[in-house]
């Protein structure tokens, strides 16, 4: 029995082409996360098609970054379909475990999509210290303005309001105006 597995990260986006690429290769199920990224710890219906599984069986997915980030992950996940007797079909990949060249790329397949993953994470961070170093705010957008963390240090500080009624004034917790205090110079 073959065994389809979709997955898309947000929920703007489609499981049509991955559905209809599945049913095409002969998947008589199909199991679909919708909204949850490869690397988050619990999904749920990759769980549900790897339980599914038996001996003699194929898992088949559209693509390998549908299943699989890490690559500890998907040769984890290889071994332990091996173990079982079930067979694993990447299908844009052209991967078919079946065969040592088949494991063989599945192998430097994986490999590829961790490093992606990493390079990624590495840009993104470098951007925002960069970001960070000419003067932008990174991260979410700051609740006070520099004229209200002013106007606020200014009327606490000549003693005509309290931390409590400026944070009250201002609309937010008192640890969110202690902090802006203690952040703005």
């Amino acid at each position: 029995m073959k065994v389809g597995y979709a997955r898309v990260s947000t929920p703007d986006q489609n499981l049509d082409l991955q559905i209809d690429a599945l049913s095409a290769a002969g998947c008589e199920t199909i199991f679909k996360d919708e909204g949850i990224s490869a690397i988050a710890p619990v999904r749920p219906e990759f769980n549900a098609a790897l339980e599914c599984l038996g001996a003699g069986d194929i898992l088949v997915i559209w693509k390998m970054d549908r299943a699989f980030r890490s690559l500890t992950h998907a040769l984890t996940t290889l071994e332990e379909l091996e173990a079982r007797g079930i067979e694993f079909q990447s299908l844009t990949d052209h991967i078919d475990t079946t065969t040592a060249m088949g494991r063989f790329v599945y192998q430097i397949r994986n490999a590829f999509s961790e490093l992606e993953r990493e390079l990624i994470s590495e840009r993104t961070r470098a951007g925002m210290e960069a970001a960070r170093a000419r003067g932008i705010h990174v991260g979410r957008p700051r609740k006070l303005s520099t004229a209200q963390i002013d106007m606020a240090r200014r009327e606490i500080e000549a003693g005509r309001r309290s931390l409590a009624s400026m944070a009250g004034l201002l609309k937010v917790s008192l640890t969110t105006l202690r902090r802006a205090l203690v952040d703005s110079p």
